[in-house]
């Protein structure tokens, strides 16, 4: 192990090298950092280049939806052999579009996990052999930390201490967040995940996937208080959730109306939508409030609803609270996100080792 504390020290003078020398530069003209951003946990290939951990230059995002339609969910050896052949046009097109060559990068932040082993290793070891090639610095980033930090990616972030949730396809959770860095876990899914619920639901009535942009959109046609569904965990004593049990009634639902069910899938999916927005909404609303926080931002995947982002900004002023939302293109997978937390992790010396891996499940 003598050898990784060596190169890592080394790496470590050579950032604290670099930020001398940013430091050098007198005012308007003060260099920046320009990240290479890359992630790769589940089903898109994605870079982007990034300044400063706020201004993003360029951001690429390769899509596997097309390959994974017709199983009605990721098949991971699928998606990291269409990774593999992804990532260098993806990675060289962000360059391209930042309009700057590579020299100008100062380092490389990629997703280390939580994410599909395969997937990740092929962004990750990417990563290594690109920055090392450069002779730069690079760190792994924890993918859920970069959803966190997807919202100082717009204009108008939120200050410290805020509270966020974080609801995806394979995570729902709400964190106080103190730091770009620092996070209090203060409840979580106790089995499926919010945007997990929603592909759930999709496949059993037939509509494809990804889930949760065709109910989304067929919502839209139906009402909600036709059909009600339960509302789990939908208390103060507690900010975890479960969406296991509302998908079972769902299936029922479909089981004891066998007859006439299609007719009424519109009303079905805006019944099951609205219980999961409900339940999101007064869990991140009273997390607030127990914290005394004044501001919540909303992240990750499920973010992109609409009905959510309507009604978390609905609940939340009422009570006086300032709601933070990224816009729709950061709410998915993206580099974007990657490289804007591993700017503060590189700022304050934090470089990844050539012997560290990739880690498939973590809690922050």
């Amino acid at each position: 192990m003598g050898w990784e504390r060596t190169e890592r020290k080394n790496r470590l003078q050579k950032l604290s090298s670099e930020k001398s020398r940013c430091r050098e530069c007198n005012g308007k003209n003060k260099t920046e950092m320009i990240i290479l951003g890359i992630e790769t946990s589940c089903d898109e290939t994605a870079a982007a280049v990034v300044a400063d951990g706020n201004k993003i230059l360029s951001s690429v995002i390769s899509s596997q939806i097309a390959v994974h339609y017709p199983y009605g969910g990721v098949v991971p050896e699928l998606a990291s052999r269409k990774h593999i052949e992804a990532i260098a046009p993806v990675v060289n097109t962000a360059i391209s579009d930042a309009g700057i060559d590579s020299k100008a990068l100062g380092a490389v932040a990629v997703t280390r996990g939580p994410g599909l082993v395969g997937a990740l290793l092929v962004g990750f070891c990417f990563a290594k052999a690109f920055s090392f090639a450069l002779d730069i610095p690079w760190v792994g980033i924890n993918h859920l930390e970069g959803h966190i930090n997807s919202v100082f990616l717009e204009s108008d972030p939120p200050p410290f201490p805020f509270v966020a949730l974080l609801a995806s396809g394979g995570h729902t959770s709400i964190y106080h967040v103190t730091s770009h860095t620092r996070y209090e876990l203060m409840g979580q899914t106790r089995d499926d995940a919010a945007g997990e619920a929603f592909d759930k639901v999709a496949k059993m009535l037939g509509l494809g996937y990804p889930g949760g942009a065709v109910i989304d959109r067929l919502a839209k046609k139906g009402e909600p208080k036709n059909i009600s569904f339960p509302r789990p965990f939908i208390d103060k004593s507690t900010f975890d959730f479960s969406f296991s049990g509302l998908k079972t009634a769902v299936r029922r639902y479909i089981q004891t109306h066998s007859d006439d069910y299609l007719h009424r899938i519109p009303d079905i999916v805006a019944g099951f939508q609205e219980a999961v927005v409900d339940v999101l909404t007064y869990k991140i609303v009273h997390a607030a409030m127990a914290k005394g926080c004044d501001h919540v931002a909303v992240v990750g995947g499920v973010a992109a609803n609409n009905r959510l982002r309507e009604k978390i900004r609905h609940d939340a002023e009422r009570k006086g609270l300032t709601v933070h939302i990224p816009s729709v293109e950061l709410c998915g997978d993206n580099a974007a996100m990657i490289a804007a937390i591993g700017y503060h992790y590189l700022k304050n010396g934090v470089v990844t080792g050539l012997g560290d891996d990739v880690f498939s499940r973590v809690k922050i």
